[in-house]
C-alpha cells in the first residue's frame, strides 16, 4: 500500500475556491480503481493550512491517479491558489 501525505498552505483570498476544488478531487478520487482512501484535514491553529492524506492500494493506482482529469485541474488550480509551494511525502505501508 502507498501512502501519501500532502501539505497545502492555501491563500487566504482563495480559501472558499480551494475548498470548492478540492470538494471536486477527493470526490473524484475516491471513485478510482485502486483507492483506499483520500481525506482533507484543516489544521487546528491555521485555518488557510490543509493535509491531504491518500491511500493507495499500488503504485499502478498512483500512477493512474496523477493523470486522471480531476487531479491535472486540481494541479492547475493548485499554482494559483496555493502561498507556499505544496510539500508531498509518500510512504509505503
Amino acid at each position: 500500500m502507498i501512502a501519501i501525505e500532502a501539505k497545502l498552505e492555501v491563500q487566504p483570498a482563495k480559501r472558499t475556491e480551494f475548498l470548492e476544488a478540492t470538494k471536486a478531487l477527493v470526490d473524484g478520487s475516491r471513485l478510482e480503481a485502486g483507492n483506499v482512501s483520500y481525506d482533507l484535514f484543516q489544521s487546528t491553529e491555521d485555518e488557510n493550512v490543509f493535509m491531504m492524506i491518500e491511500k493507495w492500494e499500488d503504485q499502478a493506482a498512483v500512477e493512474t491517479h496523477n493523470t486522471s482529469a480531476h487531479f491535472g485541474q486540481f494541479v492547475a488550480f493548485a499554482q494559483t491558489a496555493l502561498a507556499k509551494p505544496l510539500d508531498v511525502q509518500t510512504f509505503t505501508v
